[in-house]
């Protein structure tokens, strides 16, 4: 087979096949170039899910007749002020948008400068483009984009359905609404709005976080804590959702690279790390990071869709993310996101309804006192569960009759997480403080405790031990034995001893101060199964948020284990100076906060 040039016709379609793959990399790229347009409001619909038609309008600077003709050539481009390609500073560079769109669709441009009197107009259809024409239109440009892929009918096999390519679209309208809150933005269908954006002209942090409440969510905004961190000329801010505020994939991460929304293997890789302490594995957090540095230091022309980017210096960056999101998580001390206690409120509410909400219900017939029994009885008979020695799974802050410590418990209260005023069943501390009441899961709380602890001690003069009095001998599998040998040493720094006892068993002589009492059989044989599941080629250091966490577990305090009230008010004075308390090492809460106007309500009283 001999060597051929193949027809523009046929170079324009493959060209639309690397930058347009699907609806919604066509409304980016218009919306792109409408910001580098210095576009004050974008406007977008897509029908049909973007196949039957696409219109991006904007009021930026506009374009002449001749400009037109130019833009829908290949290569030609007003984004490059020189030929440096190491030096971009906008949003689309390649030149090869418009003409690609253009070979695959009926493409039509009208656009009228600032200054000019009347816009122009010009056509494009399969790559076969018109003349331009006067037209009536305001300052800026309307493109639209019609029978998307009707040059290519393969193409169209591939799509999914129309919602499902909308939504396509309206993600990548939100991405670039988030890095450019000065923009108003709205996206439609044709019937209806689904995205509507106000231009927010404060100060760039302020507008981010208002821009995210629109785009996110409110509850996003009230349980994020911000990020600033600079070094070596890199620049980080943004702002990072608390961990017990979480979700199952990683949609909601955000990074943008000098105003530009990317998808980076290396930025998913620091998230990970830095909330590796605070979330189950299969759990993401919210975050939405802002990186700016100079543009040598960048390549953003490595992806046809210019979705990913390279750094000239990955490790900087990846350290930077990594330690400016611990830090403000370390900030953040012991919140737990408002979400857990309005989904314990929403919960109510479904069980329970409101009081309006529920018919009147004639009293239970079991529950009316017997003939002769008067209301003081009756009274005592409900209050004899509470009874000192009764087995009930309330235990009480104080005996029955005891005065309480009026100036004490007033001055708990003004804590943070309150006064402790009861346990409930064994597992759960009830506190009130000055405006509500605060529910602690007991064993999380303290699991999380003791974590911090452990990685404490291990940062600075290392793990303080205790010698068991009797050596533990635990009996493990051959290869389990094999495997505790091998990582002996390593496991020797965290505070635990632990020796070969022949072939199939071995002696715990030492365990770490901070677990106190523990069952050291117990703790060895979860520390196998985690050191099962860690890479071979990482030190246990290294893999720290899996073994610390699996010793916290078995050295905290246990559901089902009474406390006395010293006990409970001494957990929660600890919880709040104790970094990132609100939540386990899991990423559960280890609290949750209701108001009283909220009680309130679930009782009518609102």
């Amino acid at each position: 087979m001999t060597i051929r040039r193949l027809p523009d016709s046929l170079v324009g379609r493959i060209a639309a096949g690397e930058v347009i793959e699907r609806p919604g990399a066509a409304v980016k790229e218009l919306v792109e170039n409408a910001i580098d347009a210095r576009a004050r409001r974008i406007d977008v619909t897509v029908t049909g899910g973007g196949r039957t038609g696409i219109v991006v309008v904007d009021d930026g600077i506009g374009m002449t007749p001749e400009e037109l003709r130019l833009a829908v050539e290949r290569h030609a481009t007003s984004k490059l002020a020189s030929d440096d390609l190491l030096n971009i500073e906008t949003l689309g560079f390649r030149g090869e948008a418009l003409p690609s769109i253009g070979a695959v669709s009926r493409l039509s441009l009208t656009s009228r400068p600032l200054a000019a009197e009347s816009a122009w107009t010009l056509s494009v259809e399969g790559g076969a483009t018109g003349r331009a024409e006067p037209a009536a239109h305001p300052p800026g440009t309307r493109i639209e984009v019609r029978d998307l892929f009707y040059a290519t009918p393969a193409r169209l096999k591939f799509l999914k359905t129309a919602r499902t390519e909308f939504g396509h679209a309206v993600d990548a309208v939100k991405r670039l609404a988030l890095a450019h809150p000065e923009i108003a933005f709205s996206v439609g269908d044709g019937s209806r709005g689904v995205v509507r954006t106000a231009a927010h002209q404060e100060d760039l942090f302020a507008a981010r976080l208002d821009r995210l409440g629109e785009i996110v969510g409110r509850d996003f905004v009230e349980n994020a804590v911000p990020v600033r961190a600079e070094r070596d000329g890199v620049a980080l801010s943004g702002y990072a959702g608390l961990p017990t505020l979480n979700r199952g994939n990683a949609l909601m991460n955000f990074l943008f690279v000098n105003g530009r929304p990317v998808r980076d293997k290396l930025f998913g890789a620091a998230v990970r790390a830095a909330y590796q302490d605070f979330l189950a594995r299969d759990r993401h957090p919210i975050v939405a990071l802002f990186l700016e540095l100079s543009a040598r230091d960048v390549d953003v022309n490595v992806h046809p869709t210019k979705a990913e980017v390279r750094f000239r210096d990955s490790g900087l960056v990846r350290g930077l993310i990594v330690s400016a999101l611990k830090h403000a998580l370390a900030e953040a001390g012991h919140r737990a996101s408002t979400t857990v206690g309005q989904a314990a409120l929403g919960t109510a509410r479904i069980r329970f309804g409101t009081p309006r909400d529920r018919p009147f219900m004639a009293p239970d017939a079991h529950h009316i006192p017997r003939h002769g029994t008067g209301f003081e009885q009756s009274a005592a008979a409900f209050q004899s569960p509470l009874e000192t020695g009764a087995d009930t799974a309330f235990a009480p802050s104080a005996p029955p009759g005891a005065a309480e410590p009026a100036e004490e418990g007033g001055s708990q209260r003004d804590y943070p997480l309150g006064a402790a005023r009861g346990q409930v069943h064994e597992t759960y501390i009830l506190s009130q403080t000055g405006d509500g009441i605060v529910i602690v899961d007991q064993h999380a709380a303290h699991e999380r405790l003791v974590y911090e602890r452990i990685k404490k001690d291990l940062s600075n003069a290392g793990v303080a031990r205790q010698m068991l009095l009797l050596p533990e001998v635990v009996e493990l599998p051959d290869d389990d034995v094999a495997l505790l040998g091998s990582r002996a040493e390593e496991i020797s720094e965290l505070g635990l001893s632990v020796d070969p006892f022949g072939s199939d068993a071995v002696v715990v002589r030492e365990t770490p101060a901070v677990l106190g009492e523990v069952n050291a059989a117990s703790l060895v044989r979860d520390l196998v199964d985690g050191l099962r599941d860690l890479d071979d080629t990482l030190a246990l250091r290294e893999c720290l948020a899996d073994v610390c966490s699996t010793m916290a577990c078995h050295g905290s305090v246990r559901a089902g284990r009474r406390l006395s009230v010293e006990e409970m008010n001494a957990l929660l004075r600890e919880m709040e100076t104790t970094p990132h308390s609100g939540q386990c090492n899991h990423g559960r809460p280890t609290y949750i906060e209701l108001k009283l106007s909220d009680i309130e309500r679930l009782f009518g009283r609102r």
